[in-house]
């Protein structure tokens, strides 16, 4: 990619169950990266290029945190990102890995981008009560059955039908019912974070399309009036679906990252260690992380 802006700051994108980084999170990271931020993004364990035991199986979600924690800090480690502002950006379940990495390290980042977060799971999607008993004794047992009820993601949750089309035919996407296990871990984990939000105290901005059938916009709403971050902003997009950075039609994308990067470059100032949450530093320049962690490798839009 030729005559992009690079500039100091990094910000750190973890992405959505079942999907990967160099499809789904690419025209996000150029768009990113011609606007000035360095992108990095991670495929979890089992999902995309990552190595995993089995496909989309999730044993616990701590080891998902504990490897974007691993290996986004190795990165900040590195002397060219050292000092340097950092921002955390998670889409759907990313939302959730990243608001669960600002848990471990209250301190340590300078914001995080939320997009349709998974703080929630959409009553039409959530497994009735007598279903999730029935479950969590099986899981028990059969742990890797790819027997949880769900929708069709791909078809309720992007509404571009090339996008679809696209999504489908990419081999590194996960398309089967998830695991026992794994649906177990999904839920709990936004369980957790519904009764938790009070404990986000990042800046941040949250991005939900009203029309979302896979998380439940309400959610988004409850988690901005809910935590207890001096500095939030929420957008909700009138007829947009979940997948705001893939799923929609490219007008509508577009939108959303001048949203974002309107909302970055407002927080773009002097750099320093992060402090209390009515201490935040504002920052010089951005950074966006899109890592596969098992393989060691970097889908950088500035290699592109």
């Amino acid at each position: 990619m030729e005559n992009f802006l690079y500039e100091e700051e990094f910000v750190l994108n973890s992405k959505g169950y079942g999907v990967e980084c160099s499809l789904f999170m690419r025209g996000t990271g150029i768009r990113l990266a011609q606007a000035g931020f360095a992108v990095f993004g991670v495929d979890y364990e089992g999902h995309g290029k990552s190595d995993g035991h089995l496909r989309c199986y999730i044993t616990s979600f701590d080891d998902i945190v504990d490897d974007c924690i691993d290996f986004f800090q190795s990165i900040r480690e590195k002397e060219e990102y050292k000092n340097k502002a950092s921002f955390l950006l998670g889409e759907s379940m990313g939302g959730v890995v990243a608001l669960r990495i600002h848990r471990r390290q209250p301190n340590n980042w300078n914001g995080a981008i939320l997009v349709a977060p998974m703080c929630n799971i959409s009553e039409e999607l959530k497994p009735s009560p007598m279903v999730v008993s029935i479950l969590c004794k099986l899981a028990n047992v059969f742990p890797t059955w790819k027997v949880v009820p769900t929708r069709d993601i791909i078809e309720t949750g992007f509404k571009d039908p090339l996008k679809r089309a696209e999504m489908r035919a990419n081999p590194y996407t996960y398309q089967g019912k998830p695991r026992l296990k794994t649906g177990l871990e999904l839920l709990n984990a936004s369980l957790d974070m519904e009764q938790r939000m009070e404990e986000v105290t990042l800046p941040f901005l949250v991005l939900h399309g009203e029309k979302d059938v896979i998380t439940d916009a309400s959610v988004s709403k409850g988690l901005y009036e809910s935590a207890s971050s001096i500095d939030k902003s929420i957008i909700m997009y009138e007829g947009m679906w979940h997948g705001l950075l893939f799923g929609e039609p490219d007008n509508n994308i577009d939108h959303v990252i001048r949203d974002i990067i309107a909302w970055l470059s407002k927080r773009c100032g002097n750099v320093g260690s992060v402090t209390s949450p009515s201490m935040q530093p504002q920052v010089t320049h951005n950074d966006l992380f899109l890592v596969d962690h098992h393989k060691g490798k970097v889908f950088s839009p500035l290699a592109i």
